[in-house]
C-alpha cells in the first residue's frame, strides 16, 4: 500500500533533502527511520527537493509498504529513530497513483529576512540578515513584475536540471512583521535556486540599489548573470504543497491528535 507523510526538519543539521555521498542527508535520515517501523527496506519520494541548510515546515513525501501499522505508530515509531532536527507530522493512506512531486498542484515557500543593524544570535540558522533598511512598498512592487507564466531562466541556477524553465508564479508577496522582512511565494513548481535568486532581486531593489522595474528587465533577459546575488539558504523554508485531488491530506503544518490521545486528554 502506499502512505503519504508531512515531515518538518530544520535543514542547518543536514546536506539538503536528496540522497547523496555527504551526510546526513534528510532522506537518508527518514528513509532510515521508517525501514526501522516497516522491518524492510523504504524509500521515500518528496515533493520537493531541498539544498543545504534550507528548512521545511510540511515537506511531503510518499512511500510503499506492506507493513501494517497504524497512521500514529508510523509517526511515534519514526520518530523514535529520526535526530532531533526531523519529525514526522503525519501520515495518511493514498491511493497508488499518488506520486509526492507530480501530484502537488502548488508548492510555496517563506523566506524570512531580519531587517536590523545588530546581527542575529537567536534563530541565525533560519532566517537571513540584511543591515540595511528595506523598503517592502518597493520590494512589493517589484514582485507584481513576476506573477503568472513566464520563463524564469533568469532565476534559474546554472545547475539545474529542470526540462523547462517556464513556471506560473501564483502569489509572491512581501511583508514586514516587525523586525523581519518575509517574501511569501507560491507557484505550481519553481526551478533550481528560484527563490532564493528571487530574493536576492527584491532585496537589492528594498535597499535601494536597484529600482522596482529591473525586475522585469531581469525576467525578460533570460540570463542569470544579470540577476545579482542568490540570498543565503538558511532564510528559506519550504511552507506547504496543495493536493486538490488529495483533501485528506493536512495541507499546512497542521498536527492533531490522534482519536485515542484526544479521549484520553478529555
Amino acid at each position: 500500500m502506499r502512505l503519504a507523510a508531512g515531515v518538518e526538519y530544520d535543514g542547518s543539521g543536514f546536506y539538503g533533502w536528496q540522497r547523496q555521498r555527504q551526510s546526513p542527508t534528510v532522506q537518508e535520515c527518514v528513509e532510515a527511520a521508517l525501514t526501522r517501523v516497516a522491518d524492510h527496506a523504504v524509500t521515500v519520494h518528496c515533493c520537493g527537493r531541498t539544498d543545504t541548510g534550507v528548512h521545511a515546515r510540511c515537506q511531503v513525501v510518499h512511500f510503499d509498504t506492506a507493513a501494517m501499522r497504524s497512521e500514529r505508530s508510523w509517526v511515534l515509531g519514526a520518530n523514535t529513530h529520526l535526530p532531533p532536527g526531523a519529525s514526522l507530522l503525519w501520515v495518511r493512506g493514498v491511493d497508488e497513483q499518488f506520486h509526492a512531486r507530480f501530484s502537488a498542484s502548488r508548492r510555496r515557500y517563506r523566506y524570512r529576512i531580519l531587517n536590523r543593524w545588530v546581527r542575529p544570535a537567536i534563530a541565525r540558522d533560519r532566517l537571513s540578515w540584511v543591515r540595511k533598511p528595506l523598503d517592502v512598498e518597493r520590494m512589493q512592487d517589484a514582485a507584481e513584475h513576476l506573477l503568472g507564466e513566464h520563463d524564469f531562466s533568469s532565476f534559474r541556477a546554472v545547475g539545474c536540471q529542470s526540462k523547462t524553465p517556464v513556471r506560473t508564479i501564483h502569489h509572491l508577496g512581501v511583508a514586514r512583521v516587525a523586525n523581519e522582512v518575509h517574501i511569501d511565494v507560491e507557484a505550481n513548481a519553481f526551478v533550481y535556486h528560484m527563490v532564493r535568486n528571487l530574493a536576492g532581486v527584491l532585496m537589492a531593489i528594498g535597499q535601494g540599489d536597484r529600482e522596482p522595474e529591473w525586475a522585469a528587465e531581469v525576467l525578460s533577459a533570460r540570463d542569470r548573470t544579470v540577476a545579482g546575488v542568490t540570498a543565503p539558504a538558511q532564510g528559506l523554508c519550504f511552507m506547504a504543497a496543495h493536493y486538490p485531488d488529495h483533501p485528506q491530506l493536512p495541507t499546512e503544518q497542521m498536527i492533531d491528535f490522534p482519536t485515542d490521545d484526544r479521549e484520553s486528554a478529555a
